[in-house]
């Protein structure tokens, strides 16, 4: 009985420490999706190989689990485009230093996070209502939700002090989504509301709701 209720406690405890709703967390694209692509795809896994020692050069390896960085986007099913993807090696220095941000800044702040979606090829990117020229078109961009226990304002509140902090310093681009889904690159330096505008991020405008 004992056994079972620290069992209980333990469980309790890990729903609490990652309250990540279900909804935000992307759909088709899991770590046992992820291993099956693998497991059909050689060309894949050498890819993925390769991706991963270039990550491992750069120091920014575990950062976040590599297989969350070749996942695309949320809306692959939709659009029947790849649910994960390796970017060009040319791109793969863009996402080195987006990476080097988040561990840097991002994630002594806010804690660890999970990232949603990384690049996207053109045709997956405009299906996808992404910018023409979005930054995950070259693989500077991700999208992440936190792993522990901020909130949307908690979010958006250490986001922008650590944008308007260390943001210009790395180019960085910072967006909101709904939730607590928000987008970092390291294309340039600016910052948008859901909308996809300036003017309503909240950094600019004060209102974190």
């Amino acid at each position: 009985m004992q056994q079972f209720i620290r069992l209980a406690a333990l469980a309790l405890s890990l729903v609490f420490a990652f309250p990540v709703s279900a909804d935000q967390l992307p759909e088709g694209q899991n770590k046992a999706d992820y291993l099956a692509w693998l497991a059909r795809d050689p060309a894949a896994r050498a890819e993925v190989l390769s991706f991963k020692q270039f990550l491992s050069m750069d120091d920014v390896e575990d950062v976040v689990p590599t297989w969350e960085l070749v996942r695309t986007a949320s809306m692959w099913r939709e659009c029947s485009g790849p649910r994960f993807e390796v970017a060009p090696p040319s791109d793969w220095p863009h996402i080195a230093k987006t990476l080097s941000f988040v561990h840097n800044h991002v994630e002594p702040v806010i804690g660890p996070v999970e990232v949603v979606s990384g690049f996207r090829d053109e045709g997956l990117n405009q299906c996808a209502h992404g910018a023409p020229k979005s930054a995950h078109r070259e693989f500077y961009a991700i999208d992440m939700v936190p792993l522990g226990g901020v909130d949307r304002a908690g979010l958006m509140r250490s986001l922008c002090k650590i944008h308007d902090l260390r943001g210009e310093q790395y180019d960085i681009g910072l967006g909101f989504y709904s939730g607590t889904r928000f987008h970092v690159d390291s294309q340039r330096f600016r910052r948008w509301g859901a909308d996809g505008k300036g003017a309503t991020s909240p950094c600019n405008t004060g209102i974190f709701a």
